[in-house]
C-alpha cells in the first residue's frame, strides 16, 4: 500500500495523542508498522487508525482524570435513549418515527402542542434582508446563526420567564429558519421547504428523505451542542439564546460540521478515487480520524445511518452514490474494524441531491433545535444555575 497517502510520524503521533518517542515504541514491539525512505518515516493511515480503536477500547483512565469522551457528569434525560443498538425518543422508535411520521408531526408530540405555526411574512423579511447581508462567504451555519439573532431581536416576549415561551421561540426558528434559507417563496412543510434551500432541483423522493433525515437528528444522548443548551437553559436564557448557544459548539468538525468531510470522501469515490486511496488521504489531511465512521453508542453499528440508507436505497437514481458507500464502507470494516455514522448518511444524502459539501450540518441543525428546546424545556424543570461547575486552579503559584 506505498502508493496511498501517508502519515508523516509527527501526524501519526498527533492523530494518536501521544509523543514520537511513544509512537517510534509502538513500533519496535511490533504493534505498529513503519515504511522508511529519504524523507523519514511514513505510516499507513487506516492501520493507525484501527490501533486507535483499540487502545481506545482497553485503555484505563487515571483516578480524576476523565478520558478524550467521557463525561464529566451524568444528567437526567427524559428525551432520548438507546436500548439495544435502538435510539429511542421517549418510549418511541426513532426508526418508526423516521418512517412513518413526519419531523412537524414528531415534534409537535415532544413538545406536546397541537401543531407548529408557520412563520409570518414579518418574521421571513427580518430573517432573510439579514441573512442576505453577510455576503457569499457566509457558510450556511454562520446564516443560521445570524437568523436566530434577528428573530430574537424582534421578538418582543423572547424574555418571558413562562416556560411555554421556549416552545413558542423553537417553533418560530423550526419553521422560520428552512424558509429564510431558502430566499424566496411561499414556505409549505419544512422538509420541502428546507429542500428548496438546500437541493438546485426537484428529485422524487427527495423531501421524503430529507423529512426522515430531520427526525432521525432530533436528539441523541448528550451532545456537546446539546450540554451548550442545557447550560443556557439552566440560567434561564431564552429559546433564542438556548438555540445560539447550542449552535456555537455545533459548529465544529467533531460534532455539527462533520458531515461535510465524509461527502467529499465519497464524493472523491463517486468520481472515480480508488477508496483506499481517498479514505488514506482523508484521514491525512482531516487528522481528526475517518471522516463518516465509528460511533461508540452503538455496539453493532449507527442505527441512524442504517436507517437513513436504507431509505437512500428505495429512492430513485441512489445507486451510484451508494456504490461509492458501499465500497468506502467495505474497505474501512476491512482496514479499521468502524462502520458508518450519522454523517455518512447525511453525505449520502446530500450528494445524491446535488447539496453541496456543507448542507448535511443545516439539516443536522434543523432537525436539531427540535431537540434542544426539548432540554430546555426540561432544564426549566431543574434548580436555576445548577449546571455551574466550580473550577479548580491548578496554574503556576502566585509569587
Amino acid at each position: 500500500m506505498s502508493d496511498l497517502p501517508r502519515l508523516t510520524a509527527a501526524e501519526a503521533a498527533a492523530r494518536l495523542g501521544v509523543k514520537p518517542e511513544s509512537l517510534y515504541a509502538y513500533v519496535s514491539r511490533g504493534l505498529l508498522s513503519r515504511e522508511r525512505d529519504a524523507a523519514g518515516s511514513s505510516f499507513d493511515p487506516l492501520e493507525v487508525e484501527a490501533f486507535a480503536r483499540r487502545r481506545r477500547r482497553s485503555s484505563v483512565a487515571a483516578p480524576g482524570s476523565p478520558a478524550p469522551g467521557t463525561p464529566l457528569m451524568v444528567l437526567d434525560t427524559r428525551l432520548a435513549h438507546i436500548d439495544d443498538d435502538e435510539l429511542h425518543y421517549r418510549e418511541r422508535s426513532a426508526a418508526r418515527l423516521a418512517r412513518e411520521s413526519s419531523f412537524e408531526e414528531v415534534v409537535a408530540w415532544l413538545w406536546d402542542v397541537p401543531s407548529l405555526r408557520s412563520p409570518t411574512a414579518s418574521d421571513l423579511a427580518i430573517a432573510r434582508g439579514t441573512i442576505a447581508a453577510l455576503g457569499e462567504a457566509a457558510t450556511p451555519l454562520d446564516r443560521l446563526q445570524v437568523a436566530v439573532t434577528a428573530l430574537a431581536a424582534t421578538d418582543p416576549l423572547r424574555d418571558d420567564p413562562d416556560p411555554a415561551q421556549l416552545v413558542r421561540a423553537g417553533a418560530r426558528l423550526v419553521t422560520g429558519l428552512p424558509a429564510a434559507l431558502a430566499g424566496t417563496g411561499e414556505p409549505g412543510g419544512v422538509a420541502q421547504t428546507l429542500w428548496r434551500a438546500l437541493a438546485p432541483r426537484d428529485r422524487p423522493g427527495g423531501p421524503g428523505l430529507l423529512d426522515a433525515a430531520l427526525v432521525l437528528v432530533i436528539d441523541h444522548d448528550l451532545a456537546v451542542s446539546t450540554l451548550a443548551a442545557r447550560v443556557a437553559a439552566s440560567a434561564r436564557a431564552s429559546g433564542y439564546a438556548v438555540v445560539s448557544a447550542a449552535l456555537g459548539a455545533f459548529d465544529a468538525p467533531l460534532h455539527g460540521t462533520a458531515s461535510r468531510a465524509a461527502a467529499q470522501l465519497l464524493s472523491a469515490v463517486g468520481e472515480g478515487e480508488e477508496p483506499a486511496t481517498a479514505i488514506a488521504r482523508a484521514v491525512r489531511d482531516g487528522g481528526r480520524g475517518i471522516p463518516g465512521f465509528g460511533q461508540p453508542l452503538y455496539a453493532g453499528g449507527d442505527m441512524r445511518a442504517t436507517v437513513l440508507l436504507d431509505l437512500l436505497r428505495d429512492t430513485p437514481a441512489s445507486e451510484h452514490v451508494l456504490a461509492a458507500v458501499d465500497a468506502v464502507a467495505a474497505e474501512v470494516e476491512h482496514r479499521a474494524g468502524l462502520r458508518p455514522n450519522l454523517d455518512l448518511a447525511l453525505a449520502a444524502l446530500t450528494l445524491w441531491a446535488d447539496m453541496t459539501a456543507d448542507a448535511g450540518s443545516v439539516i443536522f441543525a434543523i432537525g436539531r433545535i427540535a431537540g434542544w428546546i426539548s432540554h430546555a424545556v426540561d432544564e426549566y424543570d431543574e434548580r436555576p444555575m445548577r449546571l455551574r461547575p466550580r473550577g479548580r486552579y491548578v496554574g503556576p503559584a502566585p509569587d
